[in-house]
């Protein structure tokens, strides 16, 4: 029986990508035509109101049409034009760190206050591919009590219902509903769309409709908006109305004790975007690596007086990032030259940050006594609040050159450290460059110092670590790795005595693929093509351009009290891969680095790490949480880092990454997705062949020179998941190295912030939006309740702080009168 007391909310607006199969300026134009259209239509009709998102595409047209600017601004106060969303943009929802998101939410609101002094409290992601579960908690602290969205469907990510109640990782809850009919309406065919929802009566009593003519804009024509009103004027049940998000989740909040709770994230669509145009993946995280290492430097500068905390260019850069992470730029669906534009732009907030990152390490190293005669000092700056031990890398050249060889030994706090001359990255055939790797024990938040003696002798140590019996078997006390030397994979990983993986780990294998940028048909990638095999030792001489005919594909590159590096050749078809394995001489983590030349076509690279048998959990690191991941083969998505939890034999392997997010698990063990091979914007329409050109070339995404990093370790379940995200923190937001001669003026500022305690994080400090306030951004990674002290050296303060389980806690810091007040993400005080 219909519901009498059914409304229909009509969600008017005009989905604008600002990129996609076309670029920016484009967008920009797409993005003011639909807004001086709507504008028209609003003034045209008393009860129409259009709904529209995204502070990218207002600003674009503040910038290029202000009289328009201005109009929107007058509709928006007369309640014709509803600021919905109130983001940044509509980003990737899987990719960006939690950090990142909550970014898009603070620049947006900032701009949508400033300018039309409006604050949603519903957010809407109508076309990102899936959405992480550690939303929640960033929309509860920032105003939100909503979400709308609509990828993925039932048939990809079934759901007790379309209205529910999501909860996130810490309990907070919010409201979601994924819409129907999806969100945009074809020109003229508004009033059929409505017709035709109306027609499925779903006995709801509150219900929602989008519609408007979407993707490359158009948004309400003349015709549609006259057939609507005129549906409306005729239907006397259900109650239909132009609307907002907002007035749909009122009146859907009266029934919010009824709707089914869901505790998981909104996963998978599109699982190829994890992978695809692997380079904007790369270039990003870097970026938001950089940003937020800066802006833990910059604030230490300027509370200690040294330097201006550079806000309006970390501004600058974060937008560069923001926009990085728009939702077909980041997963990777967007055509070439949209691909080379963004990486220009994210190149632009790499350039801002190395500058104003440089000067805050200069003044950092305020009051560093000169160097010795003799002496050459590398300064690392640790921008963590917890101490790190690491090997370090870093350059310098002699006052001269010289014939024979220069050794290094380096020493900290006047005791020699376990260090080693490697292979510098210039090919000058003298000794004057030197690159030294040494471990480091840095002590948090402060300028670490490392002098370093030098002594001539007559030529470079070699290399003590050989092949014997076709391997070759690393061992401390701690470790033992055995390389195959006809395979050139590991075959044993043994930590503390325990073997913790089978044999041929870090093989890269084929997986077949297809054209499809997103992958949207399938959800694993599982048909192996191919693996790449060992090189000849004359393939291998070629490969490396050396002068002799042959060249061993498995080899000790460099050997020392750090670590020994060994290096293996690979090749598959047209492709080849470079791979190293740097193996420490203190700890148990080992560091591989993939260097690949890619040039196939409709095939995946993984690496391939099998597990020993057992029943395995997977994991990966999630935008402020801790994910729990598909374990049948099914592609996931994850952070910094991944682990395999063994329950029955307590043992955890854990690898961070510094650029992927794509893999898989399953009985034949973990699985590291590298590259893909896909067209351009290229996905299935209707049964039609995926790339519809067959008389010409048509590119493929990532052929050519591609590098990752990758740092495994393994352990009892417990000591690795409480270290893994500082670790994965650490290797991502590296500490600064640099040989610098100081001056020896000034006095040595004070650590900006320790904490006591050794799993809770401190994801940002910055400067506050509003003032030169501090923000101090607290996390607690492992999901179980703790208590930690933070002390903030510089202002002689303490504060013993207690989270709950993946907590987010935010404090701002009065550098007036050095009062400590907890807020909300958008930095204002709790509400009590």
């Amino acid at each position: 029986m219909p519901n009498k007391r059914r409304t229909l909310h009509l969600i008017c607006n005009a989905h604008i990508d600002p990129v996609w199969l076309w670029e920016m300026p484009e967008g920009a134009a797409a993005a003011i035509s639909t807004f001086r259209t709507a504008a028209e239509l609003c003034r045209e009709n008393d009860s129409f109101v259009f709904n529209h998102n995204e502070a990218i595409l207002y600003e674009w047209v503040r910038q290029y049409e202000p009289a328009l600017f201005k109009e929107i601004q007058t509709l928006v106060k007369a309640g014709k034009w509803h600021i919905m969303g109130g983001w940044y943009l509509q980003p990737d929802c899987n990719m960006p760190s939690g950090e990142s998101f909550v970014r898009q939410i603070l620049a947006g609101r900032a701009y949508f206050k400033k300018y039309f002094n409006a604050a949603p409290t519903t957010a809407i992601n109508f076309d990102p591919f899936g959405h992480t579960r550690g939303l929640v908690q960033i929309l509860a602290k920032t105003g939100y009590d909503s979400y709308l969205f609509g990828r993925p469907d039932q048939n990809d990510c079934p759901l007790p219902a379309d209205e529910f109640v999501w909860i996130g990782y810490d309990n907070s809850e919010v409201m979601a509903t994924r819409f129907r009919d999806w969100y945009n309406s074809p020109l003229g065919k508004a009033r059929e769309k409505i017709e035709k929802h109306l027609a499925d009566d779903s006995g709801a009593e509150c219900e929602l409709l989008l519609w408007g003519v979407g993707n490359h804009g158009g948004g309400p024509s003349r015709l549609d908006v006259k057939n609507v009103n005129k549906l409306i004027t005729q239907t006397k049940s259900p109650q239909i109305r132009h609307s907002t998000p907002e007035a749909y989740f009122k009146q859907l909040r009266r029934n919010r004790d009824k709707l089914p709770k869901h505790a998981k994230d909104l996963n998978p669509w599109a699982v190829g975007c994890y992978t695809s145009q692997i380079r904007i993946k790369q270039k990003h995280r870097k970026l938001e690596n950089e940003i937020y290492s800066l802006e833990k430097m910059a604030s230490a500068a300027a509370v200690n007086g040294l330097v201006k905390y550079p806000f309006e260019r970390i501004q600058e850069a974060l937008r560069d990032l923001m926009t990085g992470q728009f939702h077909d730029i980041m997963p990777g669906s967007s055509i070439q030259t949209v691909e080379e534009d963004s990486l220009r732009m994210l190149d632009h907030g790499l350039e801002i940050v190395a500058s104003e990152k440089t000067r805050a390490f200069y003044a950092l190293a305020t009051g560093q006594p000169k160097a010795r005669p003799g002496r050459i000092p590398i300064m690392v700056y640790n921008p963590h609040p917890f101490k790190i031990r690491t090997v370090l890398e870093c350059e310098f050249h002699l006052a001269d050159t010289c014939d024979k060889f220069t050794q290094v030994t380096i020493h900290s706090k006047g005791a020699p450290i376990p260090s080693q001359v490697e292979q510098e990255a210039s090919n000058v055939p003298v000794d004057w460059r030197k690159r030294v790797a040494f471990l480091a024990d840095l002590e948090p938040s402060q300028m670490n110092r490392f002098d370093c003696g030098l002594k001539v002798i007559p030529k470079k140590p070699p290399v003590t670590l050989k092949s014997k019996n076709g391997r070759i078997v690393f061992k401390t006390k701690e470790l033992e790795v055995v390389v195959n030397c006809k395979t050139g994979l590991i075959d044993k990983y043994k930590v503390n005595g325990r073997n913790c993986l089978s044999k041929r780990a870090f093989e890269p294998i084929l997986i077949k693929d297809d054209a499809d940028s997103w992958g949207m048909l399938t959800k694993s990638y599982r048909n192996l093509a191919g693996a790449f095999k060992l090189m000849t030792a004359a393939r291998a001489a070629r490969f490396c351009a050396v002068s002799k005919a042959k060249l061993p594909p498995v080899r000790v590159i460099e050997d020392g009290p750090a670590r020994s590096i060994i290096e293996a050749l690979f090749a598959y078809g047209d492709s080849f891969i470079c791979q190293r394995y740097a193996l420490p001489k203190t700890g148990t983590e080992i560091k591989v680095r993939t260097r690949v030349y890619w040039n196939e076509k409709d095939r995946m690279l993984k690496l391939s790490i099998p597990t020993l048998p057992g029943k395995y959990k997977y994991l990966g690191q999630v935008a402020y949480g801790t994910g729990e991941l598909p374990d049948n083969g099914n592609e996931a998505v994850a952070q910094k880092w991944v682990a395999a939890l063994c329950r029955s034999k307590n043992v955890a392997l854990t690898c961070i990454n510094d650029c992927i997010y794509g893999s898989d698990f399953s009985k034949a063990g973990l699985r590291l997705t590298l590259l893909r091979s896909p067209a351009y914007s290229c996905h299935p329409h209707e049964g039609r062949l995926l790339t519809p050109t067959s008389d010409r070339f048509t590119p493929r995404i990532d052929q050519g020179e591609r590098i990752f990093t990758f740092w495994l370790n393994a352990g009892k379940i417990k000591d690795r998941l409480d270290s893994i995200d500082r670790e994965a923190l650490a290797r991502n937001e590296k500490p600064f190295a640099l040989s610098f001669f100081p001056s020896g003026q000034g006095r040595k500022p004070k650590p900006i912030a320790v904490l006591s305690d050794n799993i809770v994080q401190i994801t940002a400090i910055k400067r506050a939006r509003t003032n030169n306030d501090l923000i101090i951004r607290l996390f607690e990674p492992t999901g179980k309740p703790r208590t930690t002290v933070l002390s903030l050296p510089f202002a002689r303060k303490k504060v013993r702080l207690s989270l709950q389980g993946f907590q987010i806690k935010t404090l701002r810091f009065s550098r007036r009168t050095s009062k400590i007040t907890e807020t909300d993400l958008l930095e204002k005080p709790l509400k009590k």
